[in-house]
C-alpha cells in the first residue's frame, strides 16, 4: 500500500509539472490537456498493474478527482451544446437515403 501511495504521488507530481506549461485560457482545450491528463491516468494504471492492484481504485480516483477539482472545475458548459436538427431537416436526412436505395438497385440490375 505504501509503495502504491508513493507511485501515485510521483504520478501526481509529474502531472502538476506538465500542467505548469498550460495557460489558464487553455485549461479547457482537450488538445492541450489531453497529454498531461492521459499521462496521469496511464501512470496511475501502470503503477496499480505493476503491484497487481485493481484499477480504478480509491487512491487513483482521488488523484483524478483532485485534477478535476484543481484544474478543470470551470470547464463544463463553456462549449456549445449541440442539439438535434429541426424535425424537417432530420426527416429529409432519413428519407433521402431510403429513396436512393431503390434507384441504385434498379441501376445495378439494369447494368
Amino acid at each position: 500500500e505504501e509503495i502504491y501511495t508513493n507511485i501515485t504521488q510521483h504520478c501526481w507530481e509529474m502531472f502538476v509539472d506538465m500542467m505548469r506549461n498550460v495557460t489558464v485560457s487553455e485549461l479547457c482545450e482537450w488538445k492541450v490537456i489531453s497529454r498531461p491528463y492521459s499521462t496521469l491516468q496511464a501512470c496511475l494504471e501502470e503503477g496499480a498493474d505493476s503491484l497487481h492492484y485493481g484499477y480504478p481504485n480509491a487512491l487513483a480516483e482521488q488523484f483524478i478527482f483532485q485534477s478535476h477539482h484543481r484544474y478543470f472545475h470551470n470547464c463544463t458548459g463553456q462549449h456549445q451544446v449541440f442539439l438535434d436538427p429541426p424535425e424537417d431537416v432530420l426527416l429529409a436526412m432519413i428519407i433521402a437515403p431510403i429513396c436512393l436505395i431503390p434507384f441504385l438497385v434498379t441501376l445495378v440490375i439494369w447494368r
